[in-house]
Formats: structure tokens, C-alpha cells, sequence
């Protein structure tokens, strides 16, 4: 195989790739909640959010298919999300999540107790342990794959290879060249990741909301998935403040405006 053909799959998987089929996952659902807020669940949050998304790329991106991994109250397995996404053939794949912080403890005086000690009843302070679920963090987050997870990428591609590819039967197993091929696709689809949930921070940014980054992290649901993909935390559900206006009618257009433009942002630039 010479250097033209093996660096062909590199060069299709970075530019001028149509996005044609986005596959929106809204986190949890069903028997799993997700984070919890005062008065409100991450995984209706999630949905209500991913549902607003999807309509807006079907009203104003024509000719782009939204799948979604839910569109009600039920929970797919983290494995049968990505399946989604790879037997549709997808082109991105955006999972929306709601964050938490891990909230804080401690121990406060809560009255008296009498105790015998050494033959005699004395008064000791009584104590008790609160737990603080409420924080003051805040902001927006976009996640990509941890490279500690891209064996399972590369596997995923390998399964997925004749979808993916624009030579059906170019991934062959028994090619010593495929791993490279494979490993390249991958390596592409981190940079796409990159670009897309780098789009998407800058339009929360735009909007005023505080950018925490983008960031790594072996997440299933982004490992198993053959194509780009990110996983978007749209804030943080035990901050009061937040939570309220995640749960807003204009909040949740805000947020799901945001992730829009920043798809199309991202589809414009990987079309070029």
C-alpha cells in the first residue's frame, strides 16, 4: 500500500466531510436520574434541552437527520447509546449531560448529652453531621474522549469500517496496513471533537455564561462511538442559581441555541 492510499482516510476524515446525521443523546433517563438539584432531576433537564436542539437543526440545517438516542423518560444503556449512533452511521455524536459538584459536610454542635464519666454524670457537647449539596460553581464544560480510552475508539472504527470509510472493505483485518488506517481515523476524529466542542463553549461564551474549558475524559458513551463526538455539560444543577435557569423556558432556548450554533459553527468549517 503506498503513502497516497494510506493517508487518504486521514485527509476524508478531517475536511470537507458533510455532517448529514447527528446523533443527540440526552444523559440518564428512567431508572437513572442523573445529578440532583433542589427541585429538579439532570435527566428531564437533559431531554427537554436535547429535544429543543434537535428541533432547531431540523428546522434550519435542511437536508441534516437527527437521531436521538431518547426522546421520553427511558434509559438505554451507555452501550446501546453508541450502537445507536454507529448503525445509523452518524457524523457527530453530542451527548447533553447536567453537572454537580460533590457538595461538602460537617460536623456542627446540636446540643448537650449527659455521659458518666469516672463515676460522675457530666454535660458534653452533641454533635451532628450536615451535608451541603449546594455550591456556588457554575458554568459550562465540553468533554471529549481521554486518550486512555482510544483502544475502544479504534475498536469501534474497526467494527464500524465499511460504514465509515468511503472504500468499502478498505479496513480489512487481515492487513497489517488497517491498525495504521484505524489509529488515523481515530486521531482525526479527536481533532473533530476538539473543533466541535470548541465551537460549542465559545457560542456559551458569547452568551455571557462562564467557559470552563474543554476537556478529556474516558467516557463510555464517547469511546464506543465510530465518529466525533462530545459530551456537554450545560451547568451545574446544585448551584440554585443554575438549576433555576436550566429549568426556564429561557434557559433552556439559551442553552439549546447555544449548542445549535455551535453545531452548525463546527459543520460549516468541516464542510469547507
Amino acid at each position: 500500500m503506498g503513502l497516497a492510499l494510506l493517508f487518504t482516510p486521514m485527509l476524508a476524515a478531517s475536511k470537507g466531510e458533510k455532517v448529514k446525521k447527528i446523533v443527540i443523546d440526552p444523559g440518564h433517563g428512567g431508572r437513572d436520574g442523573g445529578a440532583r438539584g433542589s427541585f429538579s432531576n439532570e435527566k428531564d433537564i437533559a431531554l427537554a434541552v436535547s429535544l429543543r436542539v434537535g428541533k432547531m437543526i431540523q428546522d434550519s440545517l435542511k437536508g441534516v437527520q437527527v437521531i436521538y438516542t431518547r426522546t421520553t423518560d427511558i434509559y438505554p444503556t451507555l452501550v446501546e447509546r453508541h450502537e445507536i449512533a454507529n448503525k445509523a452511521n452518524a457524523d457527530i455524536f453530542i451527548s447533553i449531560h447536567v453537572n454537580a459538584t460533590a457538595g461538602s459536610k460537617k460536623r456542627v454542635k446540636a446540643g448537650t448529652r449527659r455521659i458518666k464519666r469516672k463515676g460522675k454524670w457530666v454535660t458534653v457537647p452533641r454533635y451532628k453531621t450536615v451535608h451541603n449539596r449546594e455550591t456556588k460553581t457554575s458554568g459550562t464544560e465540553t468533554y471529549v474522549l481521554g486518550l486512555h480510552r482510544n483502544s475502544q475508539k479504534e475498536g469501534a472504527i474497526g467494527e464500524y469500517g465499511d460504514t465509515i470509510t468511503e472504500e468499502p472493505g478498505l479496513l480489512n483485518e487481515d492487513d497489517p496496513q488497517t491498525a495504521i488506517i484505524i489509529s488515523q481515523y481515530s486521531q482525526a476524529f479527536l481533532g473533530r471533537s476538539v473543533l466541535l466542542a470548541g465551537k460549542i463553549q465559545q457560542e456559551f461564551s458569547n452568551q455571557g455564561r462562564r467557559d470552563l474549558g474543554v476537556k478529556q475524559k474516558g467516557l463510555e458513551v464517547l469511546a464506543g462511538s465510530a465518529m466525533p463526538g462530545v459530551l456537554v455539560e450545560i451547568g451545574f444543577i446544585n448551584n440554585p442559581s443554575e438549576e433555576t435557569y436550566l429549568n426556564s423556558e429561557k434557559g433552556q432556548k439559551a442553552v439549546a441555541h447555544a449548542i445549535f450554533k455551535g453545531i452548525r459553527a463546527y459543520k460549516w468549517e468541516a464542510e469547507r
